[in-house]
C-alpha cells in the first residue's frame, strides 16, 4: 500500500491550493469643486506584496450633504475600472487583477461649471479578497 501512494505521488504531484486572504486600506477623501472634472483618491494599497489575484472588493466612501446629481464613482485598478454605486458596496468587477495593485476611487459629476457647494469626500475605504 505504501508503494502504491508513493507511486501515485509520482505521477500526480501534490496541488498546493491557492493562498487566500484580504487586505484593507483607508485613506482621505477628495474635494470636487467643478462638474466635467474627474477627482481621483489617493492610491490605496496593501501594506506588502501579494502574491494572487482579487477575487471581491468591498468598498465604502462618505460624502457631504448634499450628493450631487449625477455623481458617478468608479473604483480603479491601473487602467481597469468599474462602475460603483451607493456610499458602500461590494464589486466583483475587478477580479483577476492581481492583489497587488493599488485601488483608487475617481469621482465624476456630468456637465460644466462649478459645484456649490463643492463635493467632499470623507474618507475611502476597500477590503480586498483575494486568491
Amino acid at each position: 500500500m505504501r508503494q502504491f501512494i508513493f507511486t501515485l505521488s509520482l505521477l500526480f504531484p501534490l496541488a498546493t491550493p491557492a493562498a487566500t486572504g484580504a487586505w484593507q486600506a483607508s485613506g482621505r477623501g477628495v474635494a470636487l469643486s467643478h462638474r466635467g472634472v474627474a477627482a481621483s483618491s489617493a492610491p490605496l494599497r496593501a501594506a506588502e506584496t501579494i502574491n494572487g489575484h482579487i477575487t471581491l472588493v468591498y468598498w465604502r466612501y462618505t460624502i457631504s450633504e448634499p450628493i450631487p446629481a449625477g455623481l458617478q464613482v468608479q473604483l480603479c485598478a491601473g487602467s481597469r475600472c468599474t462602475a460603483i454605486e451607493g456610499g458602500s458596496g461590494a464589486t466583483r468587477g475587478l477580479a483577476n487583477v492581481s492583489a497587488s495593485e493599488a485601488l483608487r476611487f475617481i469621482y465624476t459629476v456630468p456637465g460644466q461649471g462649478g459645484l456649490f457647494p463643492p463635493l467632499r469626500v470623507g474618507r475611502n475605504e476597500v477590503m480586498v479578497n483575494y486568491q
